[in-house]
């Protein structure tokens, strides 16, 4: 839990090379992104039933802007990315962005004013990965971010901690999911999930 916990707040095989300190590069655009959010979570004005939806609409729409969840969605999905069409790569990113969206934003609000540290990037051609320390109970957690460089800016698709990778863990998780019941299965399982989740909040 607390691993989920550290994941979600600091909202996230290569190799890399040399490190940028330029205005273009991967931690000057994870930087503003990561203090918008945490101004959002902090916001007094934000907190409390009352304000459940505007604050959640903006914990969304802050993650969505530097969060890629179709490149994410596509390593999950692994090799059955490519044996989908373009209608079902967006059907399965939405539910995917669904998912994390009701399983992780309900964590985030349990923020309670970590600081996060920014302490190394490494970037090799079009990928990055930006290195921060956040502490918990004294003790300094490493959070990576992997990110790639976009058209307009660099946008994160996975976050691991302490050797767990967001990425990698759904990735398992889906395996045998589609080993079982292929991919139509996996949709479902997803579809179920989510409208759990609705049901539960009403």
């Amino acid at each position: 839990m607390k691993k989920i916990l550290l994941l979600v707040v600091v909202l996230c095989g290569l190799s890399f090379g040399v490190v940028w300190a330029n205005e273009t590069s991967p931690t000057a655009d994870l930087k503003p992104a990561l203090s918008d959010l945490t101004a959002v979570l902090g916001d007094e004005n934000l907190k409390g039933d009352a304000h459940l939806v505007e604050r959640r609409d903006k914990i969304l729409s802050l993650i969505k802007n530097r969060f890629d969840f179709r490149e994410m969605s596509k390593r999950v999905l692994g090799k059955t990315w490519r044996e989908i069409d373009n209608q079902e790569r967006d059907r399965f990113t939405a539910l995917m962005t669904k998912l994390l969206e009701n399983v992780y934003i309900g964590k985030l609000e349990s923020y309670s004013g970590q600081e996060i540290e920014f302490v190394a990037e490494r970037i090799k051609g079009q990928r990055a990965q930006v290195t921060t320390l956040i502490e918990n109970r004294g003790v300094k957690i490493p959070v990576h971010y992997i990110m790639r460089k976009t058209e307009s800016r660099w946008m994160v698709y996975d976050i691991n901690i302490e050797g767990v990778s967001l990425v990698r863990n759904y990735k398992e998780q889906f395996k045998s999911i589609l080993r079982k019941d292929d991919y139509q299965g996996l949709v479902k399982v997803l579809e179920d999930k989510n409208r759990s989740f609705l049901e539960e909040a009403l």
